[in-house]
C-alpha cells in the first residue's frame, strides 16, 4: 500500500495517534470496520465458498471473542473472484483506504477517516488560506472526537443503505431519472444517485445521531476480531425499551476509572459518579443512557439533549402469545430496502483499480440491478433464532468475460451451502416508527412470510416477480406453496438462520381468521395460544359460514 501523507493512516498510526491513544488504537486495529472480515467471508461464501483460511483487510495476528489468538491472511492473497470483488468494488469504505474522489462518500484513511469530517465535494473550507478550495481534502483541519450522522453516512449508504433510511432518504430505482421540474433531485449522493424523501426513523426525527445509540465498542471494537458485524454490535432495542417481561438493567458508577466516566469527558454533559448507567445486551455500560427518577434517559452525546425512553415491558402489545421470537424491528420497521437481481460482470479485458494493492490490475467489475422496493419486506429466522426482516444478500448473477471477449460464465448463480441458489440475509433497516405494522399485514399478506408478490389459488401460493434468468424461482421471495405444501427455494445466510417452516407459515396465516373480530392486542384470546378448535362452536360456525 502506498505511503500516505496522513499521519493517522495505518502505515504510521502506531507512531502518531497510537503514541497517546494506545487503548483506542488496539481496538481499531481489530474492529470489523478495519478488518472487514465479515464482508470478505460473506463474499467468499456466496461466490466460491470458504477455502479454510480467515481473511482480513491487511491480515495479521488477532484474538477471537474467546481470547484465542489466530492469524488472519491478508485479502490481497485471496486470488479469486471473491478477492477481486472485495478489493475493487467493496473496499473503498474500509478504514485503511482513502477515498477522495467519490462525491458524498469521500473520507481519509486511518483514524482521520472518522475524526476529520469531509464535505460532499471533498473540498477544504477551513481557515488555512493556502488550502482554501483545494480538492481531495477534509473540510477543515479540526479534529472532532464525536461524529455526526453525516460522517457515518459517507460509508453506510450502499448495500443496506441504512444511513439513508435512518434520515428518511431513498435512492429508488432511478439513478438520474427526473423527479421534479425535469431535474434530478431533490438530493444528490455518491454514484450520481438521486435521493427522494421518505419518513425518517423515529430516533432521527427526535434529534438523535448514530453515536447516541451505538457505543464506541460497536464502532471502534473492543479488542477482539469478530467474524461479522452482527457479532461485534453490542446494543439492542431492549436495552433502553425493555422486553416483554424484562425491564432495562443498570449499574451504578462507583469507580473513578469507570469507562462511562472516561468516554463521556467530551460529551456536552459528562456523566458523573453515582449515576445508574443502563447496560447493553452484552452487559456493558452505556456512557449516555441512565436510570433516574423512575425513567430511562438517553442524552445526546453531541447535543446534550435528553430523551425519555418509553419502557414497553408488560404492555398488551408486547405480551401477545406466540410473539416471543419476534425482533422489535420486525413489527416497528416502516421500510426495508430490498435490491432484487444483481447482475455482476467481471471483464478481464479491462483494467480496474485494486484499492487494497493501490494499483490498477486486469479485471474490472460492473453491475446492474433488476428491481428495488421498500415495502412489504419478508421475514425469516435470523442467527439468534428470532424472526426478523431479511433482504436479498445477495442475489448475484455472475458473468465473466475473458480477455478475448468470450464468456466463461454467463448469468451464473453461484453455489451456497451446496446448492445453486439465491440468498437473503437478516437485516435491520434503521427506519423504525412508534406505530407497529398492523396485525393483518403479517398475518394476512403472504409477502411478509417470504412469498413475494404472488397470487393465491386455493391452498397454493405462486410468486409473480419473474426474472428471465430465474424463470422458475421468483426473485422477491424464497417460499412457494403448492397444494398446502411449503417449499423454500432460496437460502437465508448466517449460521442457524432459515425461512419459516410450512407449519409456522400456516400457523401465522391462520391468525387472520380471528383478526376481523379480535383486532385489539389486549383481547384475552391473545394472552395464551390461540385455540383454533374454538372456531368449531355454534357462534363461530355461523360467522364463518356467512357470505
Amino acid at each position: 500500500m502506498r505511503a500516505s501523507a496522513n499521519p493517522s493512516s495505518p502505515e504510521t498510526w502506531e507512531k502518531s495517534c497510537g503514541g497517546c491513544h494506545r487503548y483506542q488504537l488496539e481496538r481499531v486495529k481489530s474492529t470489523i470496520m478495519q478488518t472487514n472480515e465479515g464482508m470478505i467471508r460473506n463474499i467468499q461464501l456466496t461466490w466460491e465458498g470458504e477455502d479454510g483460511r480467515q481473511y482480513s483487510t491487511t491480515g495479521g495476528k488477532a484474538f477471537d471473542p474467546s481470547g484465542k489468538p489466530f492469524e488472519a491472511a491478508p485479502v490481497e492473497e485471496l486470488n479469486n473472484l471473491s478477492g477481486e470483488l472485495f478489493r475493487k468494488f467493496c473496499s473503498r469504505c474500509h478504514v485503511s483506504s482513502r477515498n477522495a474522489e467519490s462525491y458524498g462518500s469521500a473520507h481519509a484513511s486511518g483514524c482521520a477517516a472518522c475524526h476529520f469530517p469531509w464535505n460532499d465535494t471533498a473540498t477544504y473550507e477551513g481557515y488555512d488560506k493556502t488550502m482554501k478550495g483545494r480538492g481531495g481534502h477534509s473540510a477543515s483541519h479540526t479534529m472532532t472526537p464525536l461524529l455526526d450522522t453525516q460522517v457515518c453516512a459517507r460509508c453506510h449508504n450502499r448495500s443496506g443503505r441504512i444511513a439513508f433510511s435512518y434520515q428518511g432518504l431513498y435512492d429508488g430505482n432511478n439513478g438520474l431519472v427526473p423527479t421534479r421540474g425535469g431535474e434530478a433531485g431533490p438530493v444528490m449522493s455518491s454514484g450520481a444517485r438521486n435521493l427522494t424523501h421518505i419518513t425518517a426513523d423515529v430516533h432521527f426525527a427526535a434529534g438523535m445521531e448514530c453515536i447516541d445509540c451505538h457505543t464506541s465498542r460497536d464502532v471502534m471494537g473492543d479488542g477482539f476480531a469478530y467474524r461479522n458485524m452482527y457479532l461485534q454490535t453490542e446494543i439492542s432495542c431492549e436495552d433502553c425499551h425493555g422486553g416483554a417481561v424484562e425491564v432495562p438493567r443498570y449499574r451504578t458508577i462507583t469507580r473513578e476509572n469507570d469507562e462511562s466516566l472516561l468516554e463521556s469527558r467530551s460529551y456536552k454533559q459528562p456523566v458523573t459518579s453515582g449515576m445508574r448507567m443502563i447496560q447493553t445486551a452484552r452487559g456493558r455500560s452505556y456512557s449516555n443512557v441512565f436510570y433516574r427518577d423512575g425513567s430511562i434517559w438517553l442524552q445526546g452525546k453531541r447535543s446534550g439533549k435528553l430523551h425519555r425512553s418509553k419502557v414497553i415491558t408488560g404492555t398488551p402489545e408486547h405480551t401477545i402469545a406466540g410473539h416471543g421470537r419476534l425482533e422489535c424491528y420486525s413489527c416497528h420497521a416502516r421500510t426495508s430496502v430490498q435490491c432484487y437481481g444483481c447482475h455482476t460482470r467481471y471483464d478481464k479485458g479491462k483494467a480496474g483499480m485494486d484499492f487494497i494493492k493501490d494499483v490498477e490490475t486486469p479485471g474490472a467489475f460492473s453491475e446492474t440491478e433488476d428491481y428495488r422496493m421498500l415495502y412489504p419486506f419478508p421475514l425469516a429466522l435470523n442467527q439468534r433464532g428470532r424472526i426478523s426482516p431479511v433482504t436479498p444478500g445477495c442475489q448475484t448473477f455472475v458473468t465473466v468475460a475473458e480477455e478475448d471477449g468470450s464468456l466463461s460464465k454467463s448469468e451464473y448463480v453461484t453455489q451456497f451451502k451446496g446448492l445453486q441458489q439465491l440468498r437473503f440475509a437478516p437485516f435491520y433497516s434503521h427506519n423504525s416508527g412508534k406505530t407497529a405494522l398492523a396485525c393483518a399485514e403479517c398475518h394476512g399478506n403472504p409477502a411478509f412470510l417470504g412469498f413475494g408478490q404472488h397470487v393465491v389459488e386455493g391452498n397454493s401460493i405462486t410468486g409473480t416477480l419473474i426474472c428471465e434468468r430465474s424463470d422458475s424461482k421468483p426473485l422477491d421471495g424464497f417460499l412457494t406453496m403448492k397444494s398446502g405444501r411449503v417449499t423454500a427455494y432460496s437460502a437465508i445466510t448466517r449460521e442457524n438462520a432459515r425461512p419459516l417452516s410450512g407449519a409456522e407459515v400456516k400457523r401465522t396465516l391462520s391468525v387472520n381468521l380471528c383478526l376481523p373480530c379480535h383486532d385489539k392486542a389486549r383481547d384475552p384470546i391473545y394472552r395464551k395460544g390461540i385455540n383454533h378448535r374454538a372456531l368449531d362452536d355454534a357462534l363461530h360456525r355461523r360467522l364463518l359460514s356467512d357470505p
